[in-house]
């Protein structure tokens, strides 16, 4: 029976890295796959990953029909036995409810992954229908790590090296910045940190925590 599958983790826990390892085994197998993202930092319609693999893909717009795209493509002859969603959190619901459909009717595998929470703690719309839906979620076990050392949970965004809890849900960036330099967002560096949720709730980066370390101040406990 044909499944759909949500693999979830941070951002730099190797999800799109997992992505093109699980569409090479299945081609490697001669399963034929179609492979979809949104918004991926290096750019439209491919999946990157921070290791260096890079491989083309379609681009999901918001108003992408999962369900009418591969109605159309199996109508006009081709094979499709399984589909890979990178970057699944940008998802609308209705798309991830046409792709519990694709698995449902068609029996056509879907692997999604994907990150569960913003920058604000809050669940994406997609990630949410996401672990409502799918028959299995999976968090991966390559674990990123905080500055601190601790199992990272969270991600952060930082505005010109601050830590911020408001703005715009999607502003696409990393969280290595000697890879990829910070996005310009209104002349303001946006960029992205991993951090354990006790410094994700004090808004302490490693940019602040070496500041902080090289002042006379205690470490704020609040």
């Amino acid at each position: 029976m044909a499944e759909l599958i949500f693999r979830t983790g941070t951002m730099d826990a190797g999800k799109s890295t997992l992505a093109l390892q699980t569409n090479h085994n299945h081609a490697a197998r001669g399963r034929r796959g179609r492979l979809f993202t949104s918004h991926d930092r290096a750019g439209t319609a491919m999946v990157s990953s921070r290791l260096g693999l890079v491989a083309d893909a379609e681009e999901v717009a918001p108003d992408f029909d999962f369900w009418r795209y591969t109605v159309d493509a199996l109508t006009q002859g081709a094979r499709i036995d399984y589909v890979i969603c990178d970057e699944a959190q940008f998802y609308t619901s209705e798309q991830i409810d046409q792709l519990a459909k694709v698995v449902d009717e068609l029996q056509i595998d879907v692997f999604c992954f994907g990150i569960l929470t913003d920058f604000r703690t809050r669940l994406f719309p997609g990630s949410a229908r996401l672990v409502e839906l799918a028959d299995r979620t999976e968090v991966l076990q390559v674990e990123a790590l905080c500055w601190c050392g601790k199992r990272a949970t969270h991600n952060a965004r930082t505005e010109n090296g601050v830590m911020v809890t408001e703005g715009e849900v999607i502003v696409v960036g990393d969280v290595d910045p000697a890879d990829h330099p910070p996005a310009a967002v209104d002349d303001i560096e946006v960029a992205y940190e991993v951090l354990c949720r006790q410094h994700h709730r004090r808004g302490m980066t490693a940019a602040r925590a070496r500041a902080v370390s090289l002042s006379p101040e205690p470490l704020p406990f609040t």
